[in-house]
């Protein structure tokens, strides 16, 4: 069985590897140019979250997956090399998390919070929020170069990488982990839930007053323009936060699972191997959904997109034209 789960990562992991570099790219091309009606903010956050996905399918899914595959014992297998991409690689995950809570929070004062919305919802706010968000997950992750030490010695060369058995047994290290899952995703999780949760209820009581102000409550058809922006915006947070919510909910039940029973998930045979595996195919996924989304929740972004796909044509054309002419 692990043999057949292995052939199917795979491909799962090529084909998530073929599909996450464009599609972040297209986002990132298309959210820059500041057309799909977002104020400059909004498009920080969202461009900073395709990067960081971005970043997560070059660090996790090409570099130590896909690479591994067609290019076993290449030099990013050595133990030196491999460490420190570990590190690149958590530190892209939970950016790539924590973009998400940054968004999630922006979106929530702009919608609930209409006197701290000028001071904190600014391009300066933005920068100044990712730029320390990633400087605090990179420091976070430096002692996780430490725990790594070699799986072969050959010829006095460490190779590949494993986690020391004392990472998870050791009361330091057990600390640490908990520490690193609960700011990444558990924390998250519960913000997540929780400023949707009040965004939904500020929506609800602002739309039933203003309805009530401008007569709708009587059967008056007049569209508020307000209320519409609300909408937009709240549709494309709640998007974004259920796509999160579902594709981390397996990677959550992991870690409480070998949390609470004390099993070393280096041990793991059968199901419960198959089952750290979704997981860990989920967050790839994850990765990839963003831009997705973004396509069906926002008509601005469709259409750049679709001026992105038709250009090379129209050049093309205009060339041959250019030829005949």
């Amino acid at each position: 069985m692990i043999d057949t789960l292995e052939q199917v990562e795979k491909i799962y992991n090529t084909i998530i590897a073929v599909i996450g570099v464009p599609v972040n790219l297209v986002a990132i091309m298309i959210l820059s140019q500041g057309k799909c009606g977002l104020s400059t903010c909004t498009t920080y956050y969202l461009v900073a979250m395709a990067a960081a996905d971005l970043l997560v399918i070059i660090t996790d899914v090409i570099l130590s997956q896909v690479t591994h595959y067609y290019f076993p014992r290449s030099f990013l297998e050595i133990t030196p090399v491999c460490s420190f991409l570990t590190l690149l690689v958590h530190t892209s995950i939970d950016c790539s998390v924590w973009f998400t809570i940054t968004f999630s929070f922006d979106r929530f004062v702009a919608i609930c919070c209409q006197k701290l919305k000028t001071k904190y919802c600014t391009n300066r706010t933005a920068a100044v929020v990712l730029a320390s968000t990633w400087i605090l997950l990179s420091l976070k992750n430096i002692p996780l170069y430490f725990v790594i030490e070699p799986k072969e010695i050959i010829d006095n060369v460490s190779w590949f990488c494993d986690s020391k058995a004392s990472y998870y047994t050791e009361p330091g290290w057990v600390g640490f982990d908990w520490f690193a899952t609960v700011l990444t995703p558990l924390l998250p999780f519960a913000l997540i839930l929780l400023l949707n949760a009040l965004t939904v209820r500020h929506i609800l009581v602002a739309s039933r007053v203003r309805k009530q102000l401008r007569g709708q409550c009587k059967g008056g058809n007049h569209k508020d323009p307000e209320v519409e922006s609300r909408r937009k915006s709240a549709i494309l947070l709640f998007s974004i936060s259920a796509s999160f919510i579902l594709l981390w909910s397996v990677a959550v039940l992991h870690f409480l699972y070998y949390n609470i029973t004390g099993t070393n998930p280096e041990h793991y045979e059968g199901s419960l191997y198959l089952f750290q595996q979704a997981g860990f195919m989920l967050l790839s996924l994850s990765c990839c959904t963003n831009t997705f989304i973004y396509g069906v929740t926002q008509s601005k972004f469709r259409e750049q997109f679709m001026n992105a796909l038709k250009y090379p044509l129209l050049s093309f054309v205009e060339l041959i034209n250019k030829v005949r002419n």
